[in-house]
């Protein structure tokens, strides 16, 4: 059995320490076991393998009680997949959302540069054209705030 380090670990996963032994705190991980000398934790490849799906899930905003309900169904195996499915749809459809409201602020910072473009170059077909589309985006952003 390796023992990695919790350096090795937060290396390994992009999880920082502290995050790690919070993780740890609140039952994401572990139990992690001990070094008898030290006290230092000691993680096997299986505690790795769950900070590195921990890392996955937290980087796509999976909160902390999904990510516990997640690492309770990958114990359950089968039997959770219909769970685990839900858990991932849900998620992927607030993400989906959250990207519609991103193309929504491009779209707006592309059109607001292109108007300062046409301002640059003294092209004041081009500014009216800006402002039209700038126009059309408008109602759509004023809805990424709500």
């Amino acid at each position: 059995m390796t023992a990695l380090t919790i350096q090795d670990v937060s290396r390994q996963s992009g999880l920082s320490e502290p995050t790690l032994r919070y993780y740890e705190e609140v039952g994401l991980l572990g139990p992690i076991a001990r070094d008898e000398s030290s006290g230092h934790r000691r993680y096997a490849e299986g505690d790795l393998d769950d900070a590195q799906v921990l890392a996955c899930l937290r980087a796509m905003g999976v909160g902390i009680q999904d990510m516990r309900t997640y690492q309770a169904n990958r114990r359950r195996g089968r039997a959770a997949a219909g769970e685990q499915r839900d858990i991932l749809l849900r998620h992927a459809e607030r993400v989906e959302e959250e990207l519609a409201r991103l193309r929504v602020h491009l779209d707006y910072l592309r059109v607001k540069a292109a108007l300062w473009d046409a301002r640059e170059r003294d092209d004041a077909a081009d500014e009216e054209r800006t402002h039209a589309q700038l126009a059309s985006i408008l109602p759509r952003l004023e809805e990424t705030f709500r």
